[in-house]
């Protein structure tokens, strides 16, 4: 009863975060006065059976949860667009068009790439170079000709604009890790590593309270010989933790893990800072899996069945699992590295605790974002 009580009181809160952004709501339809469901489905990266699912009040706590925060992060997004379109005069979006137009442009080929390689290919051995993907996102970033920030001269007079100290390169502090909820038990997926740059969004937002952040992550697919279930993973009493131990476990050393499957990664985010908080959204653009080869794993001394089973386990992996990989993420917001944002520097973090549904299993993860190269390290004067 108690769970019933708490899903109840996370759905009121809910639709009244939502009757703020889209106007009365109708309990016997379901449904809001001004807007569509639909509509706020997609305004909130939801699709259409998922927000069903929470308008009805048929969700998870968990997902309900998600949901607030995503409301939450909605709703300060609006207001910071609302107050730019009331400012007149020179703005920072009509400084550079040029170049932040052609940065545009070459981050589209980019990604563009991503996508028509993940459409035209099915789920196999991949020979394509990760490392050369990683090189095109890290040129258009870094070299001298296309520059996508905001430079320190384009800031406005009173300096107020708080996201020019977060641009720049992000790096992963440190992986972790999350075991599959599938049939076959076995299965875990370990971010190894992420590179991010960030830039400020001022074609977007005139404020400064907007930045986008464009990722490369490396994760790994591993299999455990011994099949464990996800109940050996978790913290004693715990629905949804994963032990500490579990975590910093070095899986190519313990001879019962074999790494079946590598996945490169496209993901861009979007942050919106709000006084002494971070909000963080986003949603993968691109994905590609690199498989084991055979005579890898045959150095493992495995029989020639097993490692057909494992591979079509794979095959099922990637054409359903990694979709959840691929839903928006369900962050609560980060705590910013100084609230005097002039005061951020490199080596700062930004700490998000999130949580990830595979099939019907939640899991609690965490992933920080170290500032390892930041592009304007002086102060606004």
């Amino acid at each position: 009863m108690a769970e019933s009580k708490d899903t109840t009181a996370l759905f009121k809160k809910f639709v009244s975060l939502l009757e703020t952004i889209y106007g009365r709501f109708n309990a016997s339809r379901n449904s809001f006065e001004s807007t569509s469901n639909s509509k706020i489905a997609r305004d909130l990266c939801y699709s259409d059976s998922q927000f069903s699912r929470l308008i009805n009040n048929t969700a998870s706590e968990g997902e309900f949860k998600r949901a607030v925060h995503n409301v939450e992060r909605l709703r300060v997004e609006r207001k910071i667009e609302a107050g730019a379109q009331e400012k007149t005069g020179a703005t920072v979006r009509s400084r550079y068009p040029y170049i932040i137009g052609l940065a545009f442009i070459v981050l589209g080929l980019i990604l563009g790439f991503v996508i028509e390689n993940l459409i035209n290919k099915p789920a196999q051995e991949n020979t394509e170079s990760a490392i050369s993907r990683y090189d095109m996102l890290k040129w258009s970033f870094e070299n001298k000709y296309i520059q996508p920030y905001v430079k320190l001269r384009e800031l406005p007079e009173d300096c107020n604009y708080p996201c020019y100290k977060y641009q720049g390169k992000w790096k992963l502090k440190k992986e972790y890790k999350i075991p599959f909820f599938r049939e076959r038990n076995g299965f875990h997926w370990v971010a190894k590593d992420a590179t991010m740059y960030a830039r400020c969004m001022d074609e977007r937002n005139e404020g400064g309270q907007l930045f986008e952040g464009y990722e490369y992550q490396l994760h790994e697919i591993w299999y455990d010989k011994r099949e464990f279930p996800i109940d050996s993973f978790l913290v004693a009493n715990s629905q949804n933790r994963v032990r500490d131990s579990y975590n910093n476990a070095n899986l190519a050393n313990d001879k019962n893990f074999v790494k079946v499957a590598s996945v490169h990664t496209f993901f861009r985010n979007e942050f919106t800072i709000d006084s002494s908080l971070v909000y963080r959204s986003g949603k993968v653009i691109g994905r590609d899996i690199e498989f084991l080869k055979d005579d890898a794993y045959g150095d493992l001394g495995l029989t020639q069945k097993f490692i057909q089973e494992v591979k079509d386990e794979i095959n099922l992996i990637a054409n359903n699992r990694l979709e959840d990989f691929s839903k928006p993420i369900a962050c609560q917001p980060a705590e910013v590295p100084d609230v005097d944002f002039n005061l951020i520097e490199q080596g700062d973090e930004l700490q998000f605790k999130c949580q990830f549904t595979t099939g019907r299993f939640l899991v609690d993860y965490e992933k920080s974002f170290v500032l390892d190269d930041q592009y304007i390290n002086n102060y606004c004067r």
